[in-house]
């Protein structure tokens, strides 16, 4: 039986608005929550998704040096990788080192990957994909 169930995952960075925007963008999904200090980005109000919370004293991974560590990530499923990398560099993503593998705003990495075939396409999907 389980304990529970995921509500959001909740990501600490200096500028909420900002990391709600582009993964609101990447996502393809809305925010539905924001009060300045945090944001949610989700389907709806009454569905689970990611927020970001204003940590003031927030430093960015290095990764892959370990001097601070990755402290959590995103895998985003796509179709199309080239297409993909190219919308979340122009939404303000970076490049990091290995493949397919980005910073937000913030300096969170995330990694994006092709979808699995049990996923519907995305574009098809809607905001559950």
């Amino acid at each position: 039986m389980p304990v529970g169930r995921l509500h959001h995952l909740i990501v600490d960075c200096p500028e909420p608005a900002v990391e709600g925007q582009f993964w609101s963008a990447v996502l393809d999904q809305p925010v539905t929550y924001d009060d300045g200090d945090f944001v949610v980005v989700s389907a709806d109000t009454t569905t689970s998704g990611v927020a970001f919370q204003r940590a003031p004293d927030h430093r960015a991974s290095t990764w892959p040096d370990p001097a601070v560590p990755q402290q959590m990530h995103l895998d985003v499923m796509v179709d199309d990788l080239a297409v993909a990398a190219e919308a979340v560099l122009a939404l303000g993503a970076r490049p990091l080192p290995g493949d397919h593998v980005f910073a937000d705003p913030a300096g969170h990495p995330f990694c994006l990957i092709p979808r699995p075939s049990w996923a519907t396409p995305i574009g098809r999907a809607g905001p559950r994909g």
